[in-house]
């Protein structure tokens, strides 16, 4: 493995045994930073070594300060090979931290308290880690089976993120994951699927009408019709984006366009259980209660 390999952050976690918390934290504190192309996050050879650095440095209760001046040394270092976990043993002297390559001693990096481990078992986690495992589909089918039971839901949402850090633009793991998350309460988290789903998928009138439905319950009205419009007119013959369409402009009070939507509505779906309803705003010029579906 070359130092250019990449690690997204569920992997780092793994490897190093730390927590996604972690990771943020020590991104804020510009400790260690995650690299980003292409909206994606990565981590590569030198950081999970600087990572390790850092996690047992705190164990030991080295400040934020004294961490930032030890990082910064070790990673100069390391940018100057081209194997760094074959070729560097990082370890303490009793006062400085220190790093060797083939056995010459470079330049101690600052620190107070003593760092000793061998890049070497590093380097066997991470080879561990690169056996090949499921790929995205293989995950994707794992979430559809978990979905299926009511107990399983937690195990089918883990299912399909383990999906997208293979694919992060598998849309049907999106869409899917933020059913899941809108149907555990967790708006949100739905909405952030959604969301993430329309960047793969600009054109996509679920994604819509799911990001709509949301926004409409968190009470972003405006946005909510925003693309509650984009549905209908990528799918004109969509009925349950037609009816959250017309409840949502009859919340705004405009009411012409919500007629509209509901004469689509029953158009489109007479024989539905909701459809009782539009007629009954259909035949009301407006209304002080209203019901909304998704």
């Amino acid at each position: 493995m070359g130092a250019t390999e990449r690690f997204n952050p569920d992997e780092v976690q793994r490897i190093l045994g730390l927590t996604g918390k972690q990771l943020d934290y020590w991104d804020r504190l510009r400790l260690v930073s995650p690299r980003k192309e292409q909206g994606n996050r990565f981590y590569d050879f030198r950081d999970l070594i600087g990572l390790r650095t850092v996690k047992q440095l705190v164990e030991e209760g080295v400040p934020a300060s004294r961490l930032r001046r030890a990082l910064a040394a070790l990673r100069e270092k390391l940018s100057q090979v081209q194997a760094p976990l074959a070729e560097l043993r990082v370890f303490s002297d009793g006062k400085d931290i220190l790093v060797e390559r083939g056995g010459a001693r470079l330049e101690p990096l600052s620190g107070q308290f003593a760092l000793n481990f061998e890049t070497s078992e590093l380097h066997e986690r991470v080879r561990v880690m690169a056996r090949p495992g499921p790929n995205a589909d293989e995950w994707l089918a794992t979430a559809l089976e978990y979905e299926a039971g009511e107990e399983t839901r937690a195990e089918a949402i883990d299912a399909y993120d383990r999906a997208l850090c293979i694919d992060p633009e598998k849309l049907d793991a999106l869409l899917n994951c933020g059913t899941l998350c809108y149907e555990e309460g967790n708006l949100k988290k739905a909405a952030e699927y959604f969301g993430r789903a329309l960047q793969v998928d600009p054109e996509n009138a679920l994604a819509h009408f799911n990001l709509g439905s949301v926004l409409e319950e968190v009470g972003r009205l405006e946005a909510a019709r925003l693309h509650l419009r984009h549905a209908v007119r990528l799918d004109p013959s969509y009925p349950d984006a037609h009816y959250n369409l017309a409840f949502v402009c009859e919340k705004l009070g405009a009411y012409n366009e919500a007629r509209k939507h509901w004469e689509a509505y029953v158009r489109l779906d007479p024989a539905s259980p909701w459809c009782n309803y539009a007629r009954q705003r259909l035949a009301s010029s407006k209304t002080a209660k209203s019901a909304s579906r998704t």
